[in-house]
């Protein structure tokens, strides 16, 4: 059998000596080996883990260097927001192609990030930021700081307002043997800046690819970050995303996760509030079916008193498909007058389909707003039945209910082109031709 642990870890300094960047980084690959060389991938004993099964993806000898190649430009144009006026950054086998990407806005810097890596102009930024934010410790963090050298570098600077959102593909023509793609991204958000960004990970065909995604993101002092995450893959690609966001004070966070498809898709989504005043939001919707299984671990840690935090994530499951929600809140005694509020609610469509969820509040403060609740049922007969009453075929009855039940979590998506995308994605879901529109 295939121990890809022992694989990753025997292959590290081969890597290390063709992959030199500067002490920073370097330092970094070599100390993460040796966390994930200790640590190991995850086991469901873990209580982190407990309800997502990642053996079946680590029995796999995947090529840590895909093949390159091209992908014509018809098809990437088909993958981007249709009808959005954006920068548009583009990553094939995890190679960045400067051809299909397309950067007009000169308010921000957007790099792929092995390039600022080596460039001496940007090493007062990597060493600020770069692995400043994420867990050490964490199995699939320590792997991807072992690993990468590719991805995305955005740098807002102070007082910039980016008009034009910034689309991120991350294409896997998945020609030969499965790949493990380890993308890194780094965002850093001046004072009084915004920016909006949207990614998307894409296999080109059925190959059993792995990718482990990291993500850091630092928001100045009253800044916004918009963050969108499209997941719909296919049945046999699988996705674990880290993702990080350090807040200064007054700042304001919002993070949209839309997960369609995939095999096993786990997103760890972490906030760290660092000054008054910082909102955090957090809004999903998760739709999928066949034996597809999509883990949600989100975490807030609130610092600061006067605080916000904001989630809500809507699930329907067909099938035999797996949800799992782990939402946790943790305020500090400090962290007085604050408003946490976590909401999960699920519709199950099948009987084989099921969601373990579980919203978490710890509280050391005494003076603080905090609920959390979570659902779990059935689509409502009696309303199916009083609409069918009144000519709406069954078929688009239930399609405008579920779509009623999920559309909660789109209310605070900015960008029209991206509620259409997700209402065509409902649409396309259940199989019915309806323009959904929020009202």
């Amino acid at each position: 059998m295939i121990d890809l642990k022992e694989n990753l870890v025997s292959r590290h300094n081969a890597f290390l000596e063709a992959n030199q960047t500067n002490p920073t980084v370097d330092g970094l690959r070599k100390e993460a080996i040796e966390i994930f060389n200790n640590e190991g991938f995850p086991k469901r004993k873990d209580e982190e883990w407990k309800y997502t099964n990642v053996a079946p993806l680590v029995k796999v000898d995947y090529t840590l260097n895909a093949e390159e190649a091209t992908v014509d430009a018809e098809t990437i144009n088909g993958l981007f927001v249709n009808n959005l006026d954006s920068n548009k950054v583009v990553f094939v086998n995890g190679k960045f192609d400067a051809a299909l990407s397309s950067i007009a806005s000169e308010e921000v810097t957007i790099k792929p990030l092995s390039e600022v890596l080596v460039d001496a102009s940007y090493q007062e930024v990597v060493e600020q930021f770069y692995g400043k934010i994420a867990l050490k410790n964490e199995a699939f963090v320590a792997l991807n700081n072992a690993y990468a050298t590719e991805g995305f570098f955005v740098q807002v600077a102070k007082n910039k307002i980016v008009e034009k959102p910034i689309e991120v593909l991350y294409i896997a023509t998945g020609n030969t043997q499965e790949a493990l793609l380890q993308p890194r991204n780094l965002v850093v958000i001046g004072d009084q800046a915004k920016v909006q960004i949207i990614e998307k990970h894409v296999t080109l065909n059925e190959t059993a690819n792995l990718t482990n995604a990291l993500t850091e993101v630092n928001v100045g002092k009253n800044a916004d970050l918009y963050l969108y995450k499209f997941q719909n893959d296919t049945d046999n690609v699988s996705l674990i995303d880290n993702t990080y966001i350090n807040q200064e004070r007054d700042s304001r966070a919002h993070v949209f996760t839309f997960s369609f498809g995939g095999k096993i898709v786990r997103n760890n989504l972490n906030f760290f509030q660092n000054g008054e005043n910082c909102n955090s939001v957090m809004d999903g919707i998760t739709m999928i079916e066949n034996k597809q299984h999509v883990d949600h671990h989100t975490f807030v840690e609130h610092n600061f008193p006067n605080c916000e935090s904001h989630e809500l994530y809507k699930g329907i499951y067909d099938g035999k498909s797996e949800g799992v929600f782990n939402g946790k809140i943790f305020v500090h005694k400090e962290a007085q007058k604050l408003n946490a509020f976590q909401q999960n609610n699920n519709v199950l469509l099948s009987d084989s389909a099921s969601i373990n969820t579980k919203p978490q509040l710890e509280i050391f403060a005494d003076d603080v707003k905090c609920s959390h609740g979570c659902t779990v049922g059935q689509l409502a007969e009696d309303s199916l039945f009083y609409m069918q009453q009144r000519g709406i075929p069954k078929k688009e009855a239930k399609a405008l209910l579920l779509y009623a039940f999920a559309s909660d979590a789109l209310q605070r998506v900015e960008i029209e082109e991206i509620q259409n995308v997700v209402n065509h994605m409902i649409a396309a879901k259940l199989g019915v031709d309806i323009d959904f529109e929020l009202n």
